[in-house]
């Protein structure tokens, strides 16, 4: 039998839990595992890219458990009443190859997604940050916010979406949070004042959201948008004005915003960050940029946290999924009333 956590039980764990202290739990067993960073299998996601948007697969294994993601990124699905991204991922023992955790990843995501940016936002962020400006009020969003909060103290927020529906949804959900919003009338207005610079937009293009005259020295960038071949958000100029921070080389420079640079333009590594190997911010008025794609460790960290946190629970159902006869030798034995004997003559 292996668990199961469907989105009702999602559902009911992080209502019980609480958002924000889920993105605590699941933000500090990110950091814990990329300051293991060599103990875990790495390459780069598995793409299928289509004209209307992309099916990935990201695995990964620290020697004891396996993990893997399935997730799209199709971002003109909420035309057709459908989400952007959908996933689901499994959670497994290496030395039985057998699975112990089946979830939808959907909302995991979005909770991983911000863990991730907050984590490094505390590695980066100017001291003292206050306000965080938003481009794209999408799904994301919202998850982002919660997690800047709970792990930065960021209350003030400064939004733009290209879409009025979006920003009015947004609202909506946070205001009652207890969140400052100013709902600004155009991107540069919305990072006026602001020390974070969330970008996050759906569009599958080369866009320039943000552009080099809006970025002030001593801001931090979280670029969280730019994920595939092709699709970028950042004035390549603002790249060449900051430090670059990213996940996994490899697989940053095909989907990030450093696509668009020379290969050979240095980055730093944040397992380096998080081991205390490289630095962070090193100045007041330092650009930081975290091009962020999302890396299979952090999606495993969130299987990881997850399998832990339901321990002893009712938040999973117990599926049979995996086919076990009496004799692990004789796997037709299952279903051998199925062969019906040729009749006689």
């Amino acid at each position: 039998m292996v668990r199961f956590v469907d989105v009702p039980n999602m559902r009911r764990w992080l209502i019980d839990t609480g958002i924000e202290r889920a993105i605590e739990g699941i933000a500090d067993t990110i950091a814990e595992d990329f300051r293991r960073w060599e103990q875990f299998d790495k390459t780069a996601r598995v793409a299928s890219h289509s004209d209307v948007g992309v099916i990935e697969l990201m695995p990964t294994s620290d020697g004891v458990q396996y993990g893997f993601k399935y997730v799209n990124g199709h971002p003109a699905n909420p035309s057709r009443g459908l989400q952007t991204v959908t996933a689901f991922g499994v959670l497994a023992d290496v030395e039985s190859g057998y699975p112990t955790l089946w979830t939808e990843m959907t909302i995991l995501t979005a909770l991983r997604t911000a863990a991730t940016s907050a984590t490094v936002a505390r590695l980066l962020a100017p001291e003292g940050a206050t306000t965080m400006a938003m481009i794209g009020t999408g799904s994301q969003a919202e998850f982002q916010a919660l997690a800047f909060r709970a792990l930065l103290g960021i209350r003030s927020l400064r939004v733009w979406d290209t879409d009025p529906a979006a920003l009015d949804v947004f609202e909506a959900n946070m205001r009652p949070l207890g969140f400052d919003i100013v709902r600004a009338g155009s991107a540069a207005e919305a990072v006026s004042g602001a020390q974070i610079i969330t970008t996050c937009t759906a569009d599958k293009a080369n866009a320039t959201v943000l552009t080099d005259d809006m970025v002030v020295p001593g801001v931090h960038i979280n670029a969280i948008g730019g994920d595939c071949p092709g699709k970028t958000e950042l004035d390549a100029r603002i790249l060449h004005r900051g430090e670059i921070f990213v996940e996994y080389p490899p697989q940053t420079r095909v989907e990030g915003e450093i696509q668009q640079l020379d290969a050979e333009h240095p980055v730093t590594e944040l397992w380096r960050v998080m081991r205390g190997e490289a630095s962070g911010r090193t100045t007041a008025d330092q650009i930081t940029i975290f091009d962020s794609v999302g890396f299979a460790i952090e999606d495993f960290s969130a299987l990881r946290y997850l399998a832990e946190a339901i321990d002893g629970t009712d938040y999973f159902t117990d599926v049979d999924i995996i086919a076990e006869p009496a004799d692990p030798k004789n796997l037709f034995a299952l279903v051998a009333e199925g062969a019906a004997a040729p009749a006689l003559a």
